[in-house]
């Protein structure tokens, strides 16, 4: 299918499509049956296939927009495997014992024991126990992303089969769910032991005994996905000082087990059995947590910023449905992370450098970023820039802009400037991966990481600062840093204040922005930074668009 599509580009993306059987419609139709065939490859082989679809579907606001309306249905749950399968892969990683055996569970129940239900909640994923057919699929799934990545880097001249390894390395070890427990137990230190993030964000323990490489038990979590803001914003009517569903300081209100075991015993195949403890949203059930989604994102920043640029440990998949809020005795939000599968570990080295980058955007330092990008392997520094800040950099020589005055000719046609768009969009790629040995394959995925936190920030409204926060994140972390020495780190602090007072410039364009809005006269200020960052972007035939962030 990968060759197909490379092969109907190939033939089809041009200024003129040539009349061959296919090529009716230019380039819209193009991209149309291209996204539909794979959405449906993606879709239908299912398990690391949906979770590349996932992939996907968060970056999807870079594709066309026949892409966007395609993948967004990505998130919907997929067909679930029966529970003989379930059974199957539990009696194979737990030496032939049976599922009442492992888990101290009943199905008819029996009093003492536990109860299970045999339906999934949520299927969209790989899950908590690994579908059967992923061991056997995943060494041929790896081979032909090998194999047509060879392709398009032979095809269409475009530096891309360096990243291959890296990612190939990330998307294996995202089917290892003994990998997956370690970086949860590794992110539920690292917060528990950073005194601005304990208490206000919460990584469900993983249960090791019960748990393999194939089967993830942890915690259970009953909490308000991050993309329903109704109920996150709705007045609170769980009482006063209570918290929700076991937020920490709160309790959950404890199951009727005599009731559930009666209904096991009338009947054995009931699949609803978990209480819905709703009490909280009121009798009509139209409460909510009554929380500030300012408050939800200024943790969500705080937290990846805290991994980006302290830690050096990233959680790449922070999309909505991996981000539960539930709410404090104290009235304010507790964000509960899960899905630790996708990680990245950055160097220290890297790290650094790294965080010495992202203060040099916020203080126009052309030097250091060129300095920098230069370690990188990377030409395009004002592009690299942009694509980091999410938003024209406006600090360099400008030479996107300047490139593109050829392609904005207007004696040439729309298909001719779309085309040659395309092609300097190609350019632009080719320079940023200049150097494959140099390039810092970690960049792909932290990327990612911060592309989907600014989709959740635009999504809330923008009600934080996002771009101040990580800048503040990354000075402080520069004399924070102890591999470095005392007399670095305390020039590092003086930096650190005179930074501190640049950035009341970033705050009174934020809260300018904030008042145009409130008064109903614009958007916040992630959406003026995406419309801006659109506006360039068209001018490389790229169409940015967020509905996809709505679905």
């Amino acid at each position: 299918m990968g060759l197909l599509v490379a092969a109907d580009y190939k033939l089809n993306f041009r200024p003129e499509p040539l009349p061959l059987v296919g090529s009716a419609g230019g380039i819209p139709e193009l991209h149309r049956r291209s996204a539909e065939r794979l959405f449906r490859l993606l879709r239908e082989n299912g398990g690391l296939y949906l979770k590349i679809g996932q992939a996907i579907a968060m970056q999807s606001a870079l594709l066309p927009p026949e892409f966007q309306r395609m993948f967004a249905r990505m998130f919907d749950d997929a067909p679930q495997d029966p529970w003989e399968a379930v059974e199957q892969v539990i009696r194979e990683d737990f030496g032939g014992r049976s599922v009442e055996d492992v888990f101290g569970v009943s199905f008819a129940g029996v009093e003492g024991k536990g109860v299970m239900e045999r339906t999934a909640r949520a299927s969209a994923s790989v899950a908590q126990i690994q579908k059967p057919e992923i061991a056997k699929q995943i060494g041929w799934d790896l081979w032909a992303f090998k194999v047509v990545m060879k392709v398009y880097t032979w095809w269409f001249d475009l530096p891309l089969y360096s990243l291959v390894p890296f990612i190939a390395e990330r998307l294996m070890l995202e089917t290892d769910f003994e990998n997956e427990a370690k970086n949860s137990e590794i992110m539920r230190q690292l917060v528990n032991s950073e005194p601005s993030l304990r208490g206000r964000v919460y990584i469900p323990p993983v249960y090791p005994e019960l748990s393999s490489k194939r089967v993830l038990t942890a915690e259970w979590i009953e909490g308000v996905r991050l993309w329903d803001r109704d109920a996150l914003t709705q007045p609170w009517l769980g009482g006063y000082q209570n918290g929700s569903m076991g937020a920490h300081g709160s309790q959950l209100a404890p199951p009727d087990m005599e009731a559930i075991r009666r209904e096991l015993r009338e009947n054995p195949h009931s699949q609803k059995l978990k209480p819905e403890r709703t009490e909280w949203r009121g009798r009509r059930g139209k409460g909510g947590l009554g929380v500030s989604t300012k408050d939800v994102m200024t943790i969500m920043v705080d937290l990846f910023s805290a991994q980006i640029f302290k830690w050096g440990v990233v959680h790449c998949d922070p999309h909505p449905g991996n981000i539960f809020i539930r709410r404090l005795p104290n009235g304010l939000p507790e964000l509960v992370l899960i899905d630790h599968g996708l990680y990245v570990y950055m160097s220290d080295k890297f790290r650094h450098e790294y965080g010495v980058f992202w203060k040099a955007l916020m203080t126009f330092d052309n030097k250091k970023i060129a300095e920098i990008t230069q370690k990188w392997g990377i030409k395009a520094a004002d592009l690299f820039a942009s694509a980091t800040l999410m938003r024209p950099y406006e600090g360099g020589e400008q030479q996107l802009q300047k490139g593109m005055l050829g392609a904005l000719d207007d004696q040439k046609t729309a298909s001719q400037r779309h085309f040659e768009m395309q092609q300097r969009m190609k350019q632009g790629i080719r320079d940023v991966l200049a150097d494959e040995d140099k390039w810092p394959k970690e960049l792909i995925f932290i990327g990612r990481n911060m592309r989907i936190v600014q989709g959740n920030n635009a999504y809330m409204g923008s009600p934080v600062n996002r771009i101040k926060m990580m800048g503040e994140w990354a000075s402080r972390s520069l004399f924070q840093d102890r591999n470095l020495p005392w007399r670095q780190r305390a020039i590092n602090i003086w930096q650190h204040l005179l930074f501190k007072a640049v950035l009341f410039l970033s705050d009174v364009a934020f809260y300018f922005f904030r008042l145009k809005q409130l008064l109903g006269r614009g958007g916040g200020m992630e959406d003026e930074v995406e419309a801006r960052l659109k506006t360039v972007a068209k001018e490389f035939g790229v169409e940015l668009q967020h509905d996809v962030f709505e679905g």
